[in-house]
């Protein structure tokens, strides 16, 4: 049942802000960073008299800059180990010299896998690294900046979000701006970030950072303003940062959304989530059209389905908390590992707790993992506490999952997913006509479109379908039964056409098209 704030709408305000809790825990850093780094950057607008129109930029280039460090999480992993744990060491990088960071980079390139395969990372990363880095930096940047725009932010926050790894000696990324041709806000953003971490160690850590890259990385103007008024900057962040003083400190950032505008926002973060591991790719999207059209089968009435459907888009938002190390590991994981798993659906309610808005969904979402005897996970919640609509989003789920690949299995056909769906029943697991109408809703699956868009072929299609979800170019042309060499000419040929560099794009891509893990009603 929806809320009546639900019907009421959602401030975008909102939604990014709880957005940048998961950023937060894919970067490594403790929840609220994203919110602490936009406080500061907002201070220093205020003392540099920035315009309203460049404190809103300002407010959003904070939450948002860091929502697609994600985007090639399985290839830096794959590179450095535990992409989290990376991207959160890295940012000490900062404070080192040259050699330093050097040697930090190839102690993480060398730290995982087994001996042959370190061997071989060690000895390819000196000549390869940094074009990686770069196409890393690149991806983020490029992807957020669309989804900013794809979310209904003017041309100047766009802008923004892509400037923000930007150098203001011009050695930035992707674009090489220099100085004042990179927006303010992302000039603010870009300095607040890392003195937001290294102020949790001192006022004179942060102040050192700054200083050491003025000139270069910072814009020295707003470097000399930090370090002249970081006791000020820095003062009260906490109180300053928290949810309701952030969001109720920015009268212009009133605009709600509801209805179909609402879902494209969440259908938004739905892929963008979905991005964490391409064998997540559309995941959050089947799952809810699968749940709503259970939903509707199953009598609910229309506000009731669209909440289902809502909760199906955001229940994975905790997998941003996850490492891919343990999200894409072929083999069994380790006790410690399967608890980190089992915490996302507690992450996904913290991050989505105060859009109260979206409550109903929010709760459906928190317990998608839960089963009826108890031995779900994060709660351990029974029978007697799950709803109608929860029994149905872990039915549609469940179903979902088995249907895709994971790293340590195949995906199940439609046969043997629906066999085991009624082995859970049986065991007392899942809701026996949960299980049933989804199981008919599955019955409406329609095959995957064979009219490729974008101006692909036919076959340029086919290799974008094993593209998008991680497969290697040798695996692609052996599916395909074709050379690797024309493999590489199809792969060149999808990013000219559709106008991407990186596979996370074309993982995109492919799922906004529907042709990664959407189910569709017939």
């Amino acid at each position: 049942m929806q809320s009546r704030a639900e019907t009421d709408g959602v401030r975008i305000a909102e939604l990014m802000a709880a957005l940048s809790y998961a950023a937060d825990l894919g970067l490594g850093q403790p929840m609220a960073h994203c919110l602490r780094q936009t406080v500061i950057a907002l201070r220093m607008a205020d003392l540099l008299g920035a315009t309203s129109s460049d404190r809103e930029v300002t407010f959003y280039t904070g939450l948002m800059m860091n929502t697609h460090c994600h985007a090639d999480a399985a290839e830096q992993a794959s590179w450095f180990g535990d992409d989290i744990s990376f991207k959160g060491d890295g940012i000490q990088t900062l404070d080192m010299n040259t050699a330093q960071m050097l040697t930090f980079l190839m102690r993480r390139v060398g730290s995982h896998g087994a001996a042959l395969q370190r061997a071989k990372r060690l000895a390819v990363f000196p000549v390869t690294g940094h074009k990686r880095v770069v196409e890393f930096i690149t991806t983020h940047s490029t992807l957020c900046a669309q989804f900013a725009e794809r979310i209904g932010l003017d041309e100047a926050a766009c802008a923004a979000i892509g400037h923000t790894y930007e150098q203001w000696d011009g050695k930035g990324h992707p674009q090489h701006l220099r100085g004042e041709d990179i927006s303010l806000a992302a000039r603010l953003t870009a300095l607040a970030g890392p003195a937001e971490v290294f102020s949790r160690r001192s006022v004179e850590a942060a102040r050192r950072v700054v200083r050491r890259h003025r000139g270069t990385q910072f814009d020295p103007t707003i470097a000399d303003l930090f370090c002249d008024r970081a006791v000020e900057l820095l003062d009260g962040l906490d109180q300053a940062a928290d949810w309701d003083a952030l969001l109720d400190d920015q009268p212009r950032l009133s605009q709600r959304i509801s209805g179909p505008e609402l879902d494209r926002v969440l259908e938004a973060m739905a892929d963008l989530v979905d991005l964490k591991s391409p064998y997540l790719a559309g995941h959050s999207r089947g799952v809810a059209n699968l749940a709503a059209e259970a939903g509707r089968l199953s009598g609910m009435s229309a506000p009731e389905v669209t909440t289902i459907r809502r909760a199906g888009l955001i229940h994975d938002l905790g997998r941003l908390g996850v490492s891919n190390a343990i999200l894409d590991k072929p083999g069994p994981l380790t006790v410690a590992e399967r608890e980190r798993i089992r915490l996302h659906p507690y992450l996904t309610d913290r991050m989505m707790a105060q859009v109260s808005a979206l409550d109903a969904s929010r709760r459906i979402a928190a317990r998608h993992h839960e089963r009826l005897d108890g031995s779900g996970y994060p709660r351990g919640l029974a029978a007697s506490s799950l709803t109608p609509p929860d029994r149905l989003l872990a039915a549609a789920d469940a179903y979902h999952a088995m249907t895709e690949p994971r790293p340590h299995r195949a995906p199940l056909d439609a046969a043997a997913a629906a066999g085991t769906l009624r082995e859970q029943v049986r065991a007392g697991r899942l809701d026996g006509d949960a299980v049933n109408v989804v199981l008919k809703a599955a019955g409406h699956r329609t095959p995957i479109r064979r009219a490729w868009p974008g101006g692909l072929t036919a076959r340029e299609g086919d290799g974008l379908f094993l593209l998008a979800p991680g497969h290697p170019n040798r695996e692609i042309a052996r599916r395909l039964v074709v050379t690797p060499k024309t493999v590489s000419n199809h792969v060149e040929h999808i990013y000219t056409k559709l106008g991407i560099s990186s596979r996370a794009a074309a993982t995109l891509f492919a799922t906004q098209q529907g042709l990664m893990g959407a189910f569709e009603a017939g």
